[in-house]
């Protein structure tokens, strides 16, 4: 079996799907991003290689009083009037949280500590989602390529000649590039940095968000 071959007959890691998952969003001053997509691709391991098992994508209606300004439109090409008739977050986030019908899995994300943050939000509403450990593709980068100056997505996609999607920053084509990228960095790295799930955790996991905890009114003692 060669190095690669010994992930993908790794147990743990065969028994997982991996959703790679991307949000797109507004940036309101002042404010958190506020999610807007989502976009997310579900692979399991095959022969040998990361087969897709489903896809999933949706625009979300921002909260009232959030603009869409020049400059999101610019990033994302989503403009306000895509959004009028987009349903609510939380009924698009509970639909995705329901295709989650088969564990064991693992999110994936560039830069996941953002889809950790925007899934924290939504928790009411993806309580399964809400729970699943993540895997950063860009801690799994910079363990493999440590001299690079960026470990930004373009930057790694340049570097490994693959091409940058037609819909860059919308959410499905960046959730099925970072797809690609997850499948060159699992092989790469298959041949001197992991073996198994476990390795990935090691030097890629990241452990679901929680949100801070609000300590409930206690009543006056007088």
């Amino acid at each position: 079996m060669d190095d690669r071959g010994a992930l993908y007959g790794d147990a743990a890691f065969a028994r997982h799907t991996l959703v790679v998952i991307d949000f797109e969003g507004l940036t309101p001053q002042g404010r958190p991003l506020v999610p807007v997509e989502v976009g997310a691709c579900a692979v399991k391991a095959s022969g040998g290689d990361l087969a897709e098992v489903w896809r999933f994508e949706s625009l979300m209606a921002p909260p009232a009083g959030v603009p869409v300004t020049p400059w999101d439109v610019r990033q994302t090409g989503i403009t306000e009037a895509m959004l009028a008739t987009a349903p609510p977050a939380e009924q698009v986030i509970a639909a995705l949280d329901d295709r989650l019908t088969e564990p064991p899995y693992r999110l994936v994300a560039h830069h996941a500590a953002t889809e950790a943050a925007l899934i924290a939000g939504l928790r009411s509403w993806c309580p399964r989602l809400a729970a699943v450990p993540l895997l950063d593709t860009v801690r799994l980068a910079r363990h493999l390529y440590p001299r690079l100056p960026s470990h930004s997505l373009d930057t790694l996609l340049a570097h490994l000649g693959i091409p940058r999607p037609a819909g860059r920053h919308r959410a499905l084509p960046d959730a099925e590039v970072t797809a690609r990228l997850l499948r060159r960095l699992l092989a790469e790295g298959g041949r001197t940095r992991w073996r198994s799930l476990h390795d990935l955790d090691a030097i890629g996991g990241l452990a679901p968000k929680r949100p801070p905890h609000r300590p409930s009114e206690q009543p006056g003692l007088f």
